[in-house]
């Protein structure tokens, strides 16, 4: 099938009545999700996994990526208007935003996040479009050997770029796919991990345990950051650019929406790093370099432009490859495999409604946050000002009763209790959840290549190193390490996770 006619399938699909509405309602509980600081889009989409699986599949996955790029809109909005980021790719967006509010100019710093925004995921959108059938086609030539080297390259990835110390990072990433493991060995039928539990012969449910680390630890979190989201309000007046902002933000915006198709289709990168690497470019390369920090227009324009790129881009690993490159993405596969859909570079063209349907929702959606955002500035507002300690017990509720109706059992409940405590715990002591999610994943997909690729070469190694593309990423994933003991390298990392705390 081809661009166009595809193109006209996506439209067909994503403008019935179903998915246009659970669209919009995806948009509009993003932009909510990345308004609240804390409540962000992981924790979101795992508290409401269970209640997709009534869904049709292209309605799920059209409203679950609705909330997750939907908060990248949202988290714009109070981190100018109050210094609050709702989001962790928002927090660049402060620097400048902020300032502009407080000299008067607040409409036109949320007019150049919305405008860069829009931009930036119109073309990313047409860059999945153009992308991905390629990618697909290239994968369909891939072996187990291939799959299993671009998994690792995606395992270091995250541990790299994970907030925290590298050696958490490894740790948090080894836990995960240990959890993984848990369950019956699909090769040899023996019970691994299940300490005699009856109810763990299945594995450990990737759903409770999202849920329960990202939305439960979240809620427990929150519970003692309430005083630290008050602040104050900035007035909004004018919200449409003058000539001047229009000529300074038009190159910031193009480069920064560069970096975020560039930066959201590699495996762990994710809309933080492409948020701070285009802030930090514009800051070397504008004419106006001394104003940045003190209300700078180019520096909201190009990191919420990348943002939102890189918030497109990431789908196109997870669709093509059946590779999670974040913890969101693995979280869409939950939601794909969970209803009989296996991602990878077949789906094109045993789902094209599916792809299609979703890449079009991506540009409506946009379209509709473009509306919708800049009139409900003062909603957004003040929905932040809502004490936490009337919506912690609802949000507790409506997660249990999820994690319920997935089999009814309680002891999914349990458990998704005590990785709440856990992601508490995490939390605490700065070990981002992150490289967990994307191990337990990751790591029966790459145990099962192993697998096979091993078996294909009756047991020879070497598999891994004669075929140039597995090679080629293994390399990479080996400068990658070599990278870590790098003092300039470390010293970069650490100062780009210190501004995003």
């Amino acid at each position: 099938m081809d661009i166009f006619n595809g193109l006209l399938l996506g439209f067909s699909t994503a403008t019935t009545f179903g998915n246009f509405l659970y669209c919009f309602l995806g948009v509009l509980l993003g932009t909510a999700v990345g308004v609240l600081p804390g409540l962000g889009p992981i924790a979101t989409i795992s508290m409401l996994l269970p209640f997709t699986f009534g869904l049709p599949v292209d309605t799920a996955l059209i409203m679950l990526a609705g909330i997750f790029y939907g908060s990248q809109y949202g988290g714009s909005t109070t981190a100018i208007l109050m210094n609050l980021p709702g989001e962790a790719s928002s927090v660049v967006t402060t620097l400048d935003g902020h300032e502009m509010a407080k000299q008067g100019k607040a409409g036109r710093a949320l007019a150049a996040a919305a405008i860069g925004s829009f931009f930036a995921g119109t073309v990313g959108t047409l860059f999945i479009a153009v992308s991905a059938p390629l990618l697909a086609s290239l994968a369909l030539t891939f072996g187990p050997a291939e799959y299993f080297s671009l998994i690792v390259l995606g395992l270091i990835t995250s541990m790299v770029l994970a907030s925290g110390s590298l050696l958490t990072a490894f740790g948090m990433a080894l836990f995960g796919v240990m959890l993984g493991m848990i369950g019956t060995d699909v090769n040899s039928g023996a019970a691994r991990f299940t300490f005699g539990t009856p109810n763990l012969l299945d594995g450990l449910d990737f759903v409770v345990v999202a849920t329960g680390v990202f939305g439960l630890g979240d809620v427990i979190a929150n519970l003692e950051n309430e005083k630290s989201r008050s602040a104050g309000l900035a007035q909004v007046s004018s919200l449409f650019p003058t000539r001047e902002d229009w000529k300074r933000m038009a190159a910031p915006i193009l480069r920064g929406t560069g970096i975020g198709v560039l930066l959201g289709v590699l495996p762990g990168a994710g809309v933080l790093l492409a948020s701070f690497s285009a802030y930090a470019l514009e800051k070397k390369v504008s004419r106006h370099s001394a104003e940045f920090g003190k209300g700078a227009i180019e520096g909201v324009a190009a990191p919420e432009a990348a943002n939102n790129a890189a918030a497109q881009t990431c789908f196109i690993p997870m669709l093509t490859l059946g590779l999670p490159g974040t913890a969101t993405m693995a979280l869409m596969i939950g939601a794909l495999v969970v209803q009989g859909v296996q991602p990878g570079p077949e789906i094109l063209t045993q789902q094209p409604a599916l792809f299609w349907g979703l890449v079009v929702s991506m540009w409506l959606g946009n379209l509709m946050l473009l509306f919708l955002n800049l009139p409900l500035v003062g909603v957004w507002a003040k929905l932040i000002s809502v004490p936490y300690h009337y919506l912690f017990p609802m949000i507790s509720v409506f997660v249990a009763i999820g994690v319920y109706s997935i089999n009814n059992s309680v002891f999914d409940v349990y458990m998704m209790a005590v990785f709440g405590v856990l992601g508490y715990f995490f939390k605490k002591v700065g070990a981002e959840p992150a490289p967990l999610i994307l191990a337990m994943i990751l790591g029966p997909m790459a145990e099962e290549y192993l697998r096979r690729a091993l078996l294909i070469s009756h047991g020879d190694a070497s598999v891994f190193f004669t075929s140039p593309l597995s090679l080629g990423t293994l390399i990479v994933a080996a400068l990658l390490l070599l990278s870590i003991v790098s003092p300039r390298f470390r010293k970069v990392r650490e100062e780009g996770l210190q501004e995003a705390d």
